[in-house]
């Protein structure tokens, strides 16, 4: 007999999870955001093609829709990060002079 249940087991890891990533993503330098965004993005497409293939070998009704949601949940953050890495590569980007800049010189 165990005293406490599996369930939470799992309840406990689950938030020491999101506690120590929150802290690990927290204190990453501004400069290391943009490779760790790529990296994200990868980790999403094979979850992407991973849901692909549990949707497609699953026979219930409630697997496939569940595979169908995991891939557009997944799509989305895969578009969603694509769009932050470049708005945070366009930061690093050099400005070119104004019209009214380059008169006074």
């Amino acid at each position: 007999m165990d005293l406490i249940s599996p369930g939470i087991y799992n309840l406990i890891i689950f938030v020491l999870a999101i506690y120590v990533g929150y802290h690990v993503v927290w204190n990453v330098t501004p400069a290391l955001h943009t490779p760790l965004m790529a990296v994200t993005n990868a980790i999403s497409a094979i979850v992407i093609v991973g849901a692909m293939l549990a949707a497609a070998l699953t026979v219930t009704p409630l697997g496939k829709t569940m595979g169908t949601l995991a891939v557009a949940l997944a799509a989305v953050n895969v578009f969603g990060g694509f769009l932050v890495t470049r708005r945070m590569l366009e930061m690093f980007k050099k400005k070119a002079p104004k019209a009214s800049d380059a008169e006074k010189h």
